[in-house]
């Protein structure tokens, strides 16, 4: 039987477990488009519940479920932290009213979850992590049969979640084609490892960022010299190597003895060749002048950790969003409206347009339901339309309908910035929300949405592989131009989309292209296309992509 304590402890193992295999599972992902990557929403997700579960002390495992469910939903970010949370929320379901909970317990709150999750979405795939969390509960269900205890059946669902998770290839033939399986449900699996791991041992997983294999030795080493940002006792951090004089018989131990003496996190590697060291100190010529009577210096790297501490600080301040706290507005108007986007021009697109908030977020910045559901509470609207503007937000604006009380919120799944500001346009006060919403969708469908960006990592399109960091564009959301120029990457891309029948365009810059290289792409798109439509040009400031291009 799991009481309150192992269930929290095995939530929170599961965590970590994802905490420190998120990079590995990031790479996973086989598209070469910059994205909000699967093993960062998922392990995000997690870790709200984390956060909430650590301030709770019960025994009582309906209670540490419920709690779970409750943090994870609203800490929900991109489709694969939504499902998460769906997984999870079957606990809450499964698990209520119950002190204890058996294998078979277990067993049902994992297919309740499963259930969940493929109902939430529209169409769901097999190969995926809803295919892994779907065997997994089968599994468990049926050997819920013959036994109820609650490690067994543990056992048996990571068993079964990674036989599941090695035919994701043979499901889906991208991942196939790749070599690669599913980065949900590797994911979704190593949360469930973390949680077996108390289950059946009592061995809570460490939260520790698994390293690079070409990097490892080093980010190992820097680790263990406990490097940090916040309490900086000495300025300089001082690292050398020492090519060892096979003459000089002394213990490098006096090296790391002496350190200790002038500084701290002090770490002396050593083997028969060379002796590295690390240590933080105010006076590094000591240390180098020590590290010589060992032998002779191959490499010296000396840094000033204040400044660097203070310059990481203020870019830190300058790249992150500036979130504004916000209030709760009483529902006084009829119709209100928020909107997901980044970018200072795009903002202000969206207000002018009529949103009273906007969320910052979209492509590999996906907000979290908690987010979008305090810009739902901050609009002072009876009905909230919601305009996620990004495939893989939908599902997280789509939770805030289960926490929101006080008035309706309307979900248009807009899945681009142009199908936000086209369906914005069509709005009509005077019309209920039904009709309304269905006018939206219209016209979010009718607007093409064109993307420049850059390949975020290796890929295969059709017979061309791509490298990381080539031009490439998309239209609507497939993949049809790569190029080596940003500028004629856009102009191929407008020469497919602008047909015969369009009649306007915009063109929304980003925030890596300069004012002057924006306005030649837009004289060079209005001396081509000009005469045939009409060309609008915004500065929107986003991130990701070079350009966006919306067609009508």
């Amino acid at each position: 039987m799991i009481n309150g304590q192992i269930l929290k402890q095995a939530i929170i193992s599961g965590a970590n477990n994802i905490c420190s295999q998120k990079a590995k599972i990031n790479d996973l992902n086989i598209f070469p488009v910059p994205d909000g990557d699967t093993g960062t929403n998922m392990s995000m997700t997690i870790m709200a519940a984390v956060k909430e579960l650590e301030k709770l002390d019960t025994d009582d495992a309906g209670v540490v479920a419920k709690k779970t469910a409750s943090a994870m939903l609203r800490g929900a970010r991109g489709n694969s932290g939504v499902i998460t949370s769906l997984f999870f929320r079957g606990f809450s379901s499964g698990l209520e009213g119950k002190t204890e909970a058996s294998g078979k317990d277990l067993a049902n709150a994992l297919k309740l979850g499963v259930d969940a999750a493929y109902k939430a979405v529209m169409k769901p795939t097999e190969g995926t992590m809803l295919t892994v969390g779907r065997m997994a509960a089968e599994a468990a269900v049926e050997a819920a049969a013959d036994t109820d205890d609650a490690v067994e059946i543990w056992e048996v669902v990571c068993e079964e979640a990674q036989r599941a998770l090695d035919l994701t290839p043979t499901m889906l033939p991208v991942l196939k084609k790749a070599g690669v399986v599913d980065a949900g449900g590797k994911g979704i699996l190593v949360i469930f490892e973390g949680m077996l791991s108390v289950i059946r041992d009592g061995v809570m997983v460490e939260a520790t960022e698994v390293a690079d294999d070409e990097e490892g030795e080093e980010d190992a080493f820097r680790s263990a010299a406990a490097e940090f940002d916040d309490d900086i006792t000495f300025t300089y951090c001082t690292e050398f190597i020492v090519g060892r004089d096979p003459e000089i018989a002394t213990e490098p131990n006096e090296l790391r003895l002496f350190l200790e003496t002038i500084g701290d996190c002090v770490v002396v590697v050593d083997d028969e060749e060379i002796i590295k060291v690390h240590v933080h100190t105010e006076q590094p010529g000591d240390a180098l002048k020590k590290g010589l009577e060992f032998g002779s210096l191959l490499t010296v790297k000396v840094e000033n950790m204040k400044e660097q501490h203070k310059q990481a600080k203020a870019d830190n301040e300058k790249r992150a969003p500036k979130k504004k706290k916000l209030s709760v507005a009483e529902p006084t108007e009829q119709y209100g409206f928020v909107a997901v986007a980044a970018g200072d021009g795009v903002t202000e697109l969206f207000s002018q347009l009529g949103c009273s908030q906007v969320v910052s977020g979209g492509q590999s910045m996906n907000p979290s339901t908690d987010d979008i559901y305090a810009a739902v509470m901050a609009t002072p609207a009876k009905t909230v339309f919601v305009l996620p503007n990004n495939k893989n937000i939908i599902m997280a604006a789509e939770q805030t309908q289960a926490i929101v009380e006080d008035r309706e919120v309307v979900i248009v799944p807009t899945r681009t910035i142009p199908q936000g500001m086209s369906a914005m346009l069509v709005f009509d006060p005077d019309a209920d929300a039904d009709t309304n919403k269905n006018n939206m969708l219209d016209a979010a469908s009718a607007v093409s949405t064109g993307q420049v960006t850059y390949a975020a990592r290796d890929s295969e399109f059709g017979m061309k592989k791509i490298k990381e960091g080539e031009i490439i564009a998309l239209e609507n959301g497939k993949l049809t131009v790569t190029d080596k120029s940003i500028e004629k990457a856009l102009y191929k891309l407008a020469k497919n989309m602008i047909t015969k029948d369009k009649s306007f365009v915009t063109l929304i810059s980003g925030e890596d292209v300069s004012e002057e290289d924006a306005q030649h792409a837009y004289e060079l798109l209005n001396d081509k296309f000009g005469d045939d439509v009409d060309i609008t040009f915004v500065s929107g400031g986003q991130p990701i992509y070079y350009y966006i291009l919306s067609v009508e």
